[in-house]
């Protein structure tokens, strides 16, 4: 494994995997979270099986955080090495007639949303951690409820906190209108199914988190 780091392919086919698993897992939130917006008690049943479904606790979700953690340090890397051998060449070419936006920002974007998930943390899951495992409370219920929904809802009162979750979402599509296409490139997905991956990734960049930013708004105005 340290073979296949050490190497600038390996480097970018080790982040590209990462980015495929996050993507998944965006797509399985987003499912469970759009529940809220049509029912309630499907959006409780879904959470709670999710928080205490032990598969999901124990394997999962210690799998997902150090994807996150390798996705961001891998990425780190990349940008500093990537700069380096720019430095060069910069004062040669026009950077930003080489390049979109996006892929010459992916390190700020990136940054943003990494800001965003200590907020969504802090609100979520580390109240989460401390209900279920230093309170020991695994019913999800209060007063014979379940609590999710409520919770949720009670999170996107405040227009400030609205504000920046909508505005971490634009960085994540901005984010994910490079990363979706770079990722496959780096994993050799050049073929005649290049144009439709391309097409796929440009929807899923701005539907999922479009997405994302309804789900708040929805919350916001009808709490």
């Amino acid at each position: 494994m340290s073979g296949i780091l050490n190497s600038s392919i390996g480097r970018k086919f080790a982040m590209a995997l990462s980015a495929f698993f996050l993507m998944i897992f965006l797509v399985q939130h987003f499912a469970i979270n759009i529940l809220s917006v049509f029912s309630a008690d499907t959006f409780n049943e879904a959470s709670h099986f999710m928080g205490t479904f032990w598969v999901v606790q124990y394997i999962f979700q210690p799998i997902l955080i150090l994807g996150v953690i390798f996705h961001f340090v891998m990425g780190m890397i990349l940008e500093i090495r990537n700069r380096n051998a720019r430095k060069i060449a910069y004062v040669k070419n026009n950077g930003n007639a080489n390049s979109t936006w996006m892929s010459r920002n992916m390190i700020w974007t990136g940054g943003a949303i990494l800001l965003f998930l200590g907020l969504h943390f802090y609100d979520f899951w580390l109240p989460e951690i401390n209900t279920k495992f230093i309170e020991g409370d695994m019913s999800g219920m209060i007063d014979g409820e379940y609590r999710y929904f409520e919770e949720l809802q009670h999170k996107f009162v405040d227009v400030w906190r609205v504000a920046l979750y909508c505005l971490a979402f634009v960085f994540l599509a901005l984010h994910l209108l490079h990363g979706f296409s770079s990722a496959f490139q780096s994993v050799g997905a050049n073929n005649k199914y290049t144009r439709g991956l391309r097409g796929f990734g440009k929807a899923y960049a701005i539907i999922i988190p479009l997405g994302f930013i309804f789900i708040a708004l929805y919350h916001h105005f009808n709490y």
